[in-house]
């Protein structure tokens, strides 16, 4: 694997991120939005934010997720990932990520991966993650083989891709690092 380049903080979502969580996904919607579903209406807004962060919160509470910001150096949000349906007992989540266009390219998601897996093995004890792409999205396909993770075939991947037969389903076994 690649020395990575970039500094990238990881830490969990607060209620306090609200406005410069919202400010993010509103600059980068658009650049979003070409990737991964739409967000609805009421997400942006300072209400629909928060209601945003509570509910990802309560479901770190119970265990299931860890929602997560990638700072900058100066705490500035350049992305953010987060683990979900978490599952203990399998040892195993479903890794997501996204950087804001402006870093696109700089290294940031690649770095985040590296520390989001590791976080995943050494604090939650996880075994494996799985993560989903679009087909249209060769940048994170990139970034996930880059950092360990191996294409599923179509029928060992159909419940993760869920509704969406077009995803790209990939897994990484962490204890193989």
């Amino acid at each position: 694997m690649k020395t990575i380049k970039k500094t990238v903080k990881i830490r969990l979502l607060t209620p306090a991120d609200c406005p410069a969580l919202l400010d993010f996904e509103s600059r980068n919607r658009g650049w979003f939005e070409q990737h991964v579903a739409p967000r609805g209406e009421a997400f942006y807004t300072p209400d629909g934010t928060l209601q945003h962060i509570a509910e990802l919160l309560a479901s770190h509470a119970q265990g299931r997720w860890f929602p997560a910001l990638l700072l900058d150096e100066a705490g500035v949000i350049i992305g953010r990932s987060n683990l979900k349906d978490v599952d203990a007992l399998a040892g195993v989540a479903e890794l997501g990520y996204r950087v804001g266009q402006d870093q696109a390219g700089a290294g940031v998601a690649t770095a985040a991966v590296v520390q989001m897996k590791a976080w995943a093995l050494q604090e939650l004890g996880l075994r494996r993650l799985v993560a989903v792409v679009s087909p249209a999205n060769q940048a994170s396909a990139r970034v996930l083989e880059k950092c360990g993770f191996v294409r599923l075939d179509p029928a060992a991947s159909e419940a993760l891709r869920g509704k969406d037969p077009e995803l790209l389903a990939y897994q990484c076994d962490l204890n193989l690092d």
